[in-house]
Order: structure tokens, then C-alpha cells, then sequence
């Protein structure tokens, strides 16, 4: 059953997955990691939120998941997934619910980057009952949050989780978030270095001092795929690499025939003197994420594609969004030919950011290449 068949079941806006193209970006991603060592990845669930999809990430891996919610936690532990760190420095008032996921089985892990952040996870242990895993947050780029690796603050949050009872210092993890701004595949590749240099180097500096470190994560989409030397990280964690979008495709991280996400819309009717072709595809469907407005190629709110998922010869973007109104014209605002995208046609349109996209919808309509079934469900987690 062809796409454009499978599709014209669905009412949009639909979010669709490409499956083929899922586990092309899932090998790609394998194949690089084990070229540089066979380093652990820690899949980022925060992209794709699917057991369906993140089962097919862990094949080959060591098991392990990084969430961004607690409600993400919740989701993967009732699935059958222990193994979590969550990677948001943790607040105080999170921190039952945290003790509650532990009780039920979850080995989580959680950041800090403070001694106040330190002091309510070892009062929860105390009160709780429970032991809790912690890794310290670095901040090796100056993009968010994290201590510096050279800084005395990294020994003294480290000294106080040490000698507290039922904490465990278990490392330091850090995201080089930077190398999204990053201009050239150079750039990225030397974040990526300096990523791992400076996990290391905190690394070594608790051991130096008497604590041990034995988790050192790293990781973004873009330093993950690019980076050449792995020395001393014992884990990875990427998110976006699973469905990839136009802000990686812009950072050359993939291209537009990698990403995994598109939104189905309807052509609901034409502004001809503008050149308009309007749709049922606002930013409800696809989000307010501009993340390419930065780059070299403004791709506004999105490509535009036929209902087969290949890029229009008329490069067309969706230039502007309402609610639930998308605007689609030709990237220069040349002339269409509007006759070519009567009401009722489908697009599909690659999204800027796919974890801001994925979030607008609450399951995956996935295509069924070579088959003659039609298409399926894989339902997401969404909230905190």
C-alpha cells in the first residue's frame, strides 16, 4: 500500500514517522559509537517519548534511558525500563516524587549543580528512606546550567554528597547544548572535544580528592555524531539523532532525507495574490519553534513535502502560523501555481525542532512500507 494511500485515512493534522528512516538514523548513530571504542549510549527520550521507538534504540545498548520529566520516568518504568538518569537539575519539591519511583524499582539517577540542590537530596534520603544516585552537572560551553569542571564549587558539592549516608556520587555528566550555534562541522567536532576534555578533567579532579567518579556522560545530537576521541567518557546520551529535524539537517548532522517526522496537513484553500496556499497545519501541529531563523537557511516553520515525503521542486516553506492556520508559499515568494495544490491535497512538512514538534501531538501515525496494512499507532507521553 503506497503512502499517499496509507495517509488518505487520517485526518490532520497527523504526526508521521518513517520507520525506514528511524533505523537508518538508529544503525548510523550504533556504527559510529562503536567505531570510537564501543562507548555505551544512553538514549534521550525526550525527542521521541515512545516505548515503541526507544525499544529500537536500546537493541545493542546497555539499557539505560535519559529523561527530561519525571512523567517521562514514570511512562518507561511501568514499560519495563530501570535504568534512568534524569537530567534536569532536580527541585526540592520533585524529590518525593523521585523517592517514589525508586521505591517502585527505578535505579534513577539524578543532577545537581549546587550545595542547596545537594542538601535537599540528602534530606530526602533521610526522611525518605531511600538511597538516592546523583551525578554532578557540568557546564563545559557557558550555554546553561552546570558547575565548571576547574572550579572549586565541583569539590565542594562533591565532598558534601560523598559524606552524606545513603547518597551515592556516582560522576558528572554534561551537554554541550553550545554546539547547536555551532557554524561548521569543525566547530562541532572541536565541542565536542572540549566536551569530553572538560567531563574528564572534573572527573579526575573528584578521583584526585577521594570520590569516586565512575560515570562520565556526555552528550548532544550534534557532538555525539561528530565526535572523534571518546577517551575516559563511559557514556553518550543523544535524543534528537532518532527522528532528526531541520535544525540538525542546518548543522549538517544529517540531511533532509534523514528526518524521521513530518506533520500531515490538508490544503484547506489559496490567497492567489499572495502566492498563499493555506492549510490545516498551524503551529498547534508543528509548534512556535524557530530554531532555523539562526542558521545559514531560514527554513521557517518547516519544508514542505508531497504525501510521498519528498521535498517539492516549488521549495515551498511554511512562512507563517496561527493557531491552526499554516501558511505555505514559495521560499523567495516567487509565483505558484496554485492549480498544482488544490483543497484537499496532503503535505507533509519536516519539522524546525522534533522534540517541540513531537510534544504538539499525543501518538505517531507510523507508514507501513512494502506492506499492505495501513498505518499504525505508537502512542507518546507528553506533560511533566
Amino acid at each position: 500500500m503506497s503512502a499517499a494511500t496509507q495517509l488518505a485515512q487520517l485526518e490532520t493534522p497527523a504526526l508521521l514517522l518513517d520507520p525506514e528512516r528511524l533505523e537508518r538514523n538508529i544503525e548510523r548513530m550504533r556504527l559510529h559509537l562503536i567505531g570510537l571504542g564501543g562507548v555505551g549510549l544512553r538514549p534521550h527520550v525526550k525527542t521521541v517519548k515512545s516505548i515503541d521507538i526507544i525499544r529500537r534504540a536500546l537493541r545493542g545498548q546497555m539499557g539505560g534511558i535519559t529523561v527530561s520529566t519525571l512523567k517521562e520516568a514514570e511512562y518507561f518504568l511501568e514499560n519495563g525500563i530501570s535504568d534512568i538518569l534524569y537530567a534536569v537539575g532536580i527541585a526540592p519539591r520533585k524529590l518525593a516524587h523521585v523517592a517514589d519511583l525508586i521505591r517502585r524499582g527505578a535505579q534513577l539517577s539524578v543532577v545537581v549543580d549546587n550545595i542547596a540542590a545537594a542538601q535537599s537530596v540528602a534530606a530526602t534520603v533521610r526522611s525518605e528512606c531511600v538511597p538516592v544516585h546523583v551525578l554532578i552537572e557540568l557546564d563545559v560551553d557557558g550555554h546553561r546550567s552546570g558547575v565548571r569542571p576547574e572550579s572549586q564549587l565541583l569539590l565542594e558539592v562533591g565532598r558534601y554528597l560523598h559524606a552524606q549516608p545513603g547518597v551515592s556520587l556516582d560522576g558528572v555528566m554534561t551537554h554541550a547544548g553550545e554546539s547547536y550555534n555551532c557554524r561548521s562541522v569543525e566547530e562541532i567536532r572541536s565541542m565536542a572535544e572540549r566536551e569530553r576534555a572538560g567531563a574528564v578533567l572534573a572527573a579526575d579532579r573528584l578521583r584526585a580528592a577521594g570520590m569516586a567518579a565512575p560515570v562520565v556522560s556526555v552528550g548532544s545530537t550534534p557532538t555525539a555524531t561528530f565526535a572523534a576521541n571518546l577517551t575516559g567518557v563511559t557514556e553518550v546520551r543523544a535524543g534528537v539523532y532518532l527522528a532528526q529535524d531541520l535544525v540538525m539537517a542546518g548543522l549538517g548532522v544529517c540531511t533532509l532525507q534523514d528526518i524521521a517526522l513530518s506533520v500531515l496537513v490538508t490544503v484547506i484553500g489559496h490567497q492567489p495574490e499572495r502566492g498563499w496556499i493555506i492549510t490545516d497545519g498551524g503551529w498547534m501541529a508543528m509548534s512556535r519553534d524557530r530554531g532555523t531563523a539562526r542558521q545559514p537557511v531560514d527554513q521557517g516553520y518547516g519544508v514542505v513535502c508531497d504525501v510521498e515525503g519528498d521535498v517539492l521542486a516549488d521549495d515551498l516553506i511554511v512562512t507563517s502560523a496561527n493557531q491552526e492556520h499554516g501558511v505555505v508559499a514559495q521560499r523567495h515568494g516567487n509565483p505558484l501555481d496554485l492549480d498544482q495544490y488544490p483543497v484537499g491535497r496532503l503535505l507533509r512538512i519536516l519539522p524546525n525542532h522534533a522534540c517541540a514538534t513531537g510534544a504538539q501531538h499525543s501518538e505517531y501515525c507510523v507508514l507501513q512500507h512494502g506492506t499492505s496494512e495501513g498505518v499504525c499507532r505508537w502512542p507518546r507521553v507528553n506533560g511533566w
